[in-house]
């Protein structure tokens, strides 16, 4: 069996050798060529898995991404030639909640924000939107939820609509980017929106960068009453709208999701479906794969709040370092995706253990591990 992964794909190599032979190569530069003998294709976002992608591979028998969207992969296709396709729902949604946390505690020191008294509004309540929604709920702040599909399929669930979650004082977006139907997210936040909003409203964007319309967003930022922007996504990827990035409070190049734990999930995911479709039980642990935490555990010496949960958050991760970064590499040919290939190691939460009297279910809600002894 011929494997051929996205080199960026971590532990694919150690997990499907035991099928086979595993060729591992630049996930924006796979051609048809490259899979003219493959039984099976591993990505992630960068590579469009269309008809040009998958012109000469007959012996094609399984595809899977190690992401959550799917908007990169052309499932009707796969489903006419009865190949059997996967994705990794789920297996970065620690990670994006953490750069989401990140980001707000570094506003709220940057602004003297009181987060418990305000209000987060997730657009799209799947599983990165819930989580991110815990987080901020075990920052004391009102969650609202918007998610039309969702809404319109639950009895009892508490959702608003679009407008009444553009109303909060933080508007997260976690959707996939989707351009046709009643529910596309294609410019869900287009120039008539960004328009109408508040001066100093913060908005945050870890979906897909075409879900906002960055240039309307460039034009409001020039005017006299800009917004408080944290982008992650960006269109046009890898060579986002560089005028926006100087008028952002917190830009990052696509990274949100990739903690250690977050993208060996995914390939892990995939390992397991692949297992499952040949019929044979998983002989690996993920637990294995991964590193010691450089912190282990920390014990608190007062009650948390605010400011002493920013402190542990960004023991872990803070997210001004992936901003530096990026701000510094902007117009550098090729750092966007350069960046995301030689990413540092980063931890989820999860990695700190809280120990001690003052070890508690707020903690344990943020994402930290959480031990009483």
């Amino acid at each position: 069996m011929k494997i051929v992964v996205d080199e960026n794909m971590p532990h694919a190599v150690e997990l499907f050798a035991e099928f086979g032979e595993v060729v591992a190569l630049p996930g924006r530069q796979m051609q048809a060529s490259d899979l003219q003998d493959a039984d099976v294709l591993l990505v992630r976002s960068v590579t469009k898995v269309n008809a040009d992608l998958l012109a000469t591979s007959p012996k094609l028998a399984f595809v899977g991404t190690a992401t959550i969207g799917t908007d990169h992969v052309d499932k009707a296709l796969l489903a006419s030639r009865n190949i059997p396709f996967y994705s990794a729902p789920g297996c970065n949604k620690y990670s994006v909640g953490d750069y989401v946390l990140s980001a707000l505690l570094v506003l709220a020191e940057r602004y003297e924000l009181d987060l418990a008294t305000m209000t987060l509004a997730v657009i799209g309540a799947g599983n990165t939107g819930e989580c991110v929604a815990g987080k901020a709920q075990a920052l004391g702040m009102r969650v609202l939820r918007c998610d039309p599909p969702k809404a319109r399929n639950a009895l009892d669930a508490d959702f608003v609509d679009y407008q009444n979650a553009l109303g909060a004082d933080i508007v997260s977006f976690h959707v996939p980017i989707t351009r046709d139907g009643p529910d596309a997210t294609y410019h869900l936040l287009d120039a008539e929106q960004i328009a109408a909003r508040p001066a100093g409203q913060i908005l945050i964007n870890a979906s897909r960068g075409e879900v906002w319309d960055n240039r309307a967003l460039l034009a409001r930022q020039l005017s006299d009453k800009p917004l408080r922007l944290v982008m992650d996504v960006w269109e046009n990827e890898p060579e986002p709208l560089a005028q926006l990035v100087p008028h952002t409070e917190i830009a990052t190049p696509h990274i949100a999701g990739y903690s250690l734990e977050g993208k060996a999930r995914g390939t892990w995911m995939l390992y397991e479906a692949l297992c499952r479709q040949l019929g044979r039980e998983p002989r690996q642990d993920l637990r294995t794969l991964l590193p010691v935490a450089d912190v282990q555990a920390v014990v608190p010496g007062r009650a948390p709040d605010q400011g002493l949960i920013k402190q542990l958050v960004h023991l872990i991760y803070d997210v001004r370092r992936d901003d530096a970064r990026f701000r510094a590499r902007l117009g550098v040919p090729g750092s966007f995706d350069e960046q995301r290939k030689h990413y540092p190691e980063r931890r989820e939460l999860s990695s700190l253990q809280v120990k001690g009297e003052f070890a508690c279910d707020m903690l344990g809600a943020a994402g930290f591990d959480i031990s009483l002894s």
